[in-house]
């Protein structure tokens, strides 16, 4: 790449090129920059610089095909504003902001084409201002406060289910002000787009924060490793979870304990699980291996 950097977002565009926003850099400092990958040549190159340098943020390819940029945090602060990339151009323009700050969130593309961000960072005196999950109208460049989550967490994953619906798992509960974080939760929760409601369903068999997880050919939601505040170790063990009965099925162990890994669904229904920290103990080891996972095995 055209610059080192770590905790940064990658996203596809509509013609094929990677697009790579933010992250944080060699001097420790949060990256405004962004470059593009095109595979037809296996080069990159820089394209513009965000408004506000990020880490932490999110990027989303909508309908029309531009990128949305959001949140995140710079210089310790999280960041209640968004950006939109233009990919003909290069060039970044400030939409509107969040009703709140929002790092470490997740953001889920709905079948309307809006985008609904939830979770992240929340700061304890400012929560019944501040919702902890809100919406984003393409049309408008605004934001609009959803129902807010059962429970609201930092380090969740979320999944938008074939019914329309988002399915939201683990996490913890963060605190700026107290600058906490260490109790990762089993619980896991829907979302009803059409009523704005959260409601809980039932529990992981074991707590995670900072997991992973994939939607299956077979419309059941792929969770695995993550942190589970023992030991310090990430854990290497799956489930899978049943959208219609609501309910966890067991689903085969990693070969490696990982937390903050990537995982990705591959055209054979098979699901690719790369990198990760092995521990959040002494900030772990990084890890370079890869495994693949057969729904269709044990």
């Amino acid at each position: 790449m055209v610059e080192a950097r770590l905790l940064h977002t990658a996203t596809l565009l509509q013609d094929g090129r990677l697009l790579v926003v933010g992250g944080v850099g060699g001097n420790g400092g949060s990256l405004g920059s962004a470059e593009l990958y095109d595979p037809s040549t296996g080069s990159w190159t820089t394209t513009g610089n965000l408004g506000t340098p990020r880490v932490g943020h999110t990027a989303t390819l909508l309908t029309d095909g531009t990128v949305l940029v959001v949140g995140g945090s710079n210089v310790g602060m999280a960041l209640a504003s968004a950006e939109l990339y233009d990919p003909v151009s290069g060039t970044w323009t400030r939409t509107g902001d969040l009703a709140a700050p929002h790092s470490e969130h997740t953001a889920t593309l709905l079948p309307d084409g809006s985008l609904l961000v939830a979770g992240g960072e929340l700061v304890p005196s400012d929560l019944p201002q501040h919702p902890s999950a809100e919406l984003y109208d393409p049309g408008t460049g605004s934001w609009t406060a959803t129902g807010n989550m059962v429970a609201p967490t930092v380090g969740h994953i979320a999944t938008l289910l074939p019914d329309g619906r988002v399915f939201a798992a683990g996490g913890d509960i963060y605190r700026v002000e107290a600058n906490t974080r260490g109790n990762p939760l089993s619980s896991a929760q829907l979302l009803d787009p059409a009523r704005g409601t959260w409601t809980a369903t039932s529990n992981m068999s074991v707590p995670r924060d900072t997991h992973m997880a994939e939607l299956l050919t077979d419309g059941t939601v792929l969770v695995a490793g993550g942190f589970s505040a023992k030991g310090g170790e990430h854990l290497a063990s799956a489930e899978r979870y049943e959208p219609v009965s609501g309910g966890w099925f067991s689903a085969a162990a990693m070969n490696v304990k990982r937390g903050f890994a990537t995982a990705a669904l591959l055209a054979d229904g098979r699901v690719l699980v790369t990198a990760g920290l092995d521990s959040i103990a002494g900030q772990g080891n990084q890890l370079a291996s890869a495994e693949l996972y057969d729904p269709n095995g044990s």
